[in-house]
């Protein structure tokens, strides 16, 4: 069960959306922020459209940082995708697999999950 599930999770064929919050250098124009969303070749891979919502944009620290939604979860993935775009990522935090987020745990903290979230991942 562990294997399917793992298996579930990570191979992309399965779909499960992954959300990941974002800061990198620099603002993101409309121009990056739709070859996110619209999908960009990340060097012999083009990726799938994404989900990116703008969370918040520093213009003192020069930052932006953003919430993005992905199925594939190649290596590196987003790290490449920002690369494509000139952007350099200055954190990355997985915050979401399906339907199971990370919403109220502390750094280091972790949680069983439950048989439900096992079930809706599985099926």
């Amino acid at each position: 069960m562990i294997g399917d599930f793992v298996y579930r999770v990570t191979h992309p064929k399965h779909e499960i959306n992954k959300t990941y919050n974002v800061t990198v250098v620099g603002k993101l124009n409309n121009d990056e922020l739709n070859k996110l969303k619209n999908g960009i070749d990340i060097g012999n891979f083009i990726t799938s459209k994404a989900n990116v919502k703008i969370l918040k944009t520093d213009e003192e620290k020069n930052t932006t940082r953003f919430q993005i939604t992905i199925h594939e979860g190649k290596n590196r993935q987003i790290r490449r995708m920002c690369e494509a775009i000139n952007k350099k990522v200055l954190s990355l935090h997985r915050s979401k697999i399906g339907n199971i987020s990370i919403k109220n745990l502390k750094l280091g903290e972790w949680r069983k999950l439950t048989k439900k979230e096992v079930e809706n991942i599985l099926k």
